[in-house]
């Protein structure tokens, strides 16, 4: 749901069939008693903006901006209701979803660097066979959704474990075998389509490449070195330390899909207050597209030390950073594993991410000095006009807040 001066590509579920496209990564009222509303000094009127996310029928949300020049803001604020489940803080684990693409690429552009991997490698060169026409699909349209591949996520074969409903545990090649099912979307490189599918072959390629599992390289190359001891890649649901996450229930959620979608489509969880607790639902449709947990300030240290160059030579880097257009029309632009975004106040890198009750926006400034993270425990809420609404005053207000600059009013 792109617009002007839209801080972070929306995804519009364009198919009944594709229930699950609203959780490509890249978006039921509730009564608020959880925390004061008094805005903090200096939080640029976020206290305020949190709260009034959460009244516009966000379960609970949090913030994190870090300007450089301080300690960062953190503010958390949750519906009454969800405190039985879990009291919110900025601290807590949340499920990164396609925050997930940036670290793998980064990965991928590792092993560029020291010679084991290349850009212009053809997916069929490892992954002989799993592709249909590989010979004409580089690592770096994968990197950066221009290989035509279409998204598992349309798969209605993927739907039912997304929801929670469908306990089968999915493999990465069967995730790309129903990416592959549904054809192809365009010849490669000629256009630019988000699709998980991308992500989910090159975790494979990364794995063939360095005989290493996708979850080891993360911790050794990644979380290990920058100390980021609550960031890892889940593979099975781990209970505890996790904020959770909600959805409408059956009957919220229906004016919230596309017409054609069966009646009665929801998701399965424990139910209360007009909601589905998704905190432990299967995850094993994410992986390298969207399985990564982690914590607001883990991963400003990781986007920090990513775009600051402590991760990644000048020359990848600068790969990383060379972009594409997205929608025709849109100021934002996709480089490999790493938005360039268009803001109100000036433009941010990063990522966005959405899985089953977890929708986060992670920013850096260009030289990855500032940051600012922004987290609500819901997706389709989100589509909620007063929800979407709310998070988007909240995403610009923190946003022009990391870079201290006013937000600005039209």
């Amino acid at each position: 749901m792109s617009g002007h001066n839209q801080t972070t590509r929306r995804r519009r579920i364009t198919s009944p069939r594709v229930v699950a496209g609203v959780l490509s990564g890249t978006v039921a009222a509730c009564l608020v008693t959880a925390g004061p509303a008094s805005a903090q000094h200096g939080d640029h009127g976020l206290a305020d903006l949190v709260q009034q996310d959460v009244a516009a029928g966000v379960p609970a949300a949090f913030v994190r901006v870090d300007d450089g020049r301080g300690r960062a803001v953190e503010i958390a604020r949750q519906a009454g209701w969800t405190r039985r489940d879990h009291e919110l803080s900025v601290q807590d684990r949340v499920r990164m979803g396609s925050n997930t693409k940036t670290v793998v690429a980064t990965l991928v552009l590792q092993q560029v660097a020291e010679g084991k991997l290349a850009l212009t490698d053809p997916v069929s060169k490892w992954l002989p066979g799993a592709v249909p026409g590989g010979d004409n699909i580089t690592l770096r349209m994968l990197l950066n959704h221009t290989s035509g591949l279409a998204d598992y996520l349309n798969n209605p074969a993927v739907l039912p474990a997304v929801l929670g409903q469908d306990p089968k545990q999915w493999t990465p090649q069967e995730l790309v075998a129903a990416g592959v099912a549904l054809g192809p979307l365009f010849t490669p490189g000629a256009h630019f389509s988000y699709s998980n599918t991308n992500y989910i072959a090159l975790g494979l390629v990364l794995e063939k490449a360095t005989g290493r599992s996708l979850a080891d390289l993360i911790q050794d190359r990644i979380a290990r070195p920058l100390r980021l001891t609550n960031t890892y890649l889940t593979t099975a649901n781990k209970k505890g330390g996790m904020a959770h996450g909600y959805e409408p229930d059956a009957a919220h959620l229906a004016p919230l899909l596309p017409p054609g979608v069966p009646a009665g489509t929801g998701f399965a969880g424990p139910e209360h207050n007009e909601h589905v607790d998704t905190t432990w639902v299967n995850n094993s449709t994410e992986w390298a597209a969207g399985g990564i947990v982690s914590t607001a300030e883990e991963w400003a240290r990781f986007q920090s030390a990513l775009l600051s160059g402590k991760l990644l030579p000048p020359a990848q880097l600068a790969e990383m950073r060379t972009t594409v257009e997205e929608t025709p029309g849109s100021p934002n632009r996709y480089g490999l594993g790493l938005e360039q975004v268009t803001t109100p106040c000036g433009t941010v890198w990063g990522h966005t991410g959405s899985v089953p009750g977890y929708s986060t926006q992670a920013y850096t400034d260009p030289t990855g000095r500032r940051t600012v993270t922004i987290f609500a425990s819901t997706v389709f809420g989100l589509a909620n006009p007063k929800a979407q609404a709310a998070t988007q005053s909240l995403v610009d207000t923190a946003v022009c807040t990391m870079l201290n600059k006013p937000t600005p009013t039209e």
